[in-house]
């Protein structure tokens, strides 16, 4: 599924190098603003031990994770909604992804500059949440205005689409961000299409230095403060640690750096699952001697639109999907011993896939 998690901030904050550790593309990193010209796109694997526990018992000739896409965007500056820097090319690109990784510095090093003089994360995540606002405000004023005529002729939906569009207007002109707004089902399907940059989620990224990693330190602290009420995930990473555990060669190595740091595992591996759960997705796989795979699905599909996610004729002339939940196939150990144990089910079209199932489906075309 081509759904995207944009990485944000302002300049300088280390969006690149933790892009780099997240990808094998390599975005250049460098120590001034608008080093990333062009958004970078990287397609990166989820980690997830559920697919190693299932290599294990089923011993497939190959094994695939799930994917999902990071894009790492230029830094955005203020005035950014009205053209400053690259303001209205970033900006755009912002709008093309589906959520947002909102990084913002919490370190302290005079070698690498600061776009305004200090640090203060607080205030950096104002000045980025403004921009977007501004630029959401400018969108849903244009919308109001373009609906004005079918309003007065009395169409329904221009009439629902309309007020809805003046609360959102509300909204960004009190200095909040759309997503702080609850909608319906059919409000959402609306608001999707406005295309609005602040409806999207997001996440807070804090980016520490080495003595940080583990604990957080007082600007971490004045950031999670400062979102309580946003109901968003903070992470805490060091980006600069986390290149550092990549041009380590053995797995050995990486794990001893991490021992050192009292970590359990590198701070993308956090990241990359915490981006997944936010872009609301889940995972099922498929388990056999050829492969054994991960399939990535919006949360809430039913057994035919997860079969369409293999291949569109699995949805089309869905019959039936065989189902077997992990922590049964972990269990039993086998296919034969979850049907054995009378744990093997076999659901209809309106089953919804719930996240680890193990599936098999049973099509006509």
């Amino acid at each position: 599924m081509a759904l995207k998690c944009g990485i944000v901030g302002l300049p300088n904050v280390g969006k690149s190098t933790l892009f780099n550790c997240l990808s094998n593309a390599k975005a250049q990193s460098a120590n001034y603003p608008f080093c990333t010209i062009e958004p970078n796109v990287g397609t990166i694997s989820v980690p997830d031990p559920r697919l190693e526990k299932l290599e294990e018992l089923v011993n497939p000739q190959r094994v695939l994770p799930t994917t999902m896409e990071i894009v790492d965007i230029a830094g955005l500056v203020k005035g950014a909604s009205k053209g400053e820097g690259l303001g209205n090319q970033f900006l755009a690109n912002i709008r093309e992804t589906d959520a947002i990784i909102h990084v913002v510095r919490c370190f302290e090093d005079g070698n690498i500059i600061h776009v305004d003089g200090s640090i203060n994360p607080i205030r950096d995540k104002e000045v980025i949440d403004i921009e977007l606002q501004l630029k959401d405000l400018e969108s849903i004023e244009k919308r109001i205005n373009s609906l004005g005529r079918t309003v007065k002729s009395g169409d329904k939906d221009a009439v629902k689409e309309h007020g809805l569009a003046i609360n959102i207007l509300a909204v960004l002109e009190s200095g909040k961000s759309v997503r702080s707004l609850e909608f319906d089902v059919l409000e959402q399907e609306i608001v999707d299409k406005m295309q609005l940059i602040t409806a999207k989620p997001v996440m807070y990224l804090c980016n520490v230095d080495e003595a940080s990693v583990k604990g957080g330190n007082a600007y971490v602290d004045a950031l999670k403060a400062s979102v309580a009420e946003e109901n968003a995930e903070v992470l805490v990473i060091g980006a600069a640690i986390e290149a550092d555990i990549m041009e380590l060669d053995t797995y050995e190595e990486r794990h001893m750096f991490l021992d050192e740091l009292g970590l359990k595992e590198p701070g993308v591996n956090r990241l990359i699952r915490s981006a997944y759960q936010l872009l609301n997705l889940d995972t099922y796989f498929t388990a056999g001697e050829k492969e054994v795979r991960a399939w990535t699905i919006k949360k809430g599909m039913t057994a035919p639109q997860a079969a369409g996610v293999i291949h569109t004729d699995f949805e089309k002339g869905f019959i039936r999907a065989e189902v077997i939940k992990y922590n049964d196939f972990v269990e039993f150990g086998s296919e034969t011993a979850v049907k054995d144990a009378g744990k093997f089910r076999v659901e209809g079209k309106e089953y919804i896939v719930e996240d680890g199932d193990v599936m098999h489906f049973r099509f006509n075309v």
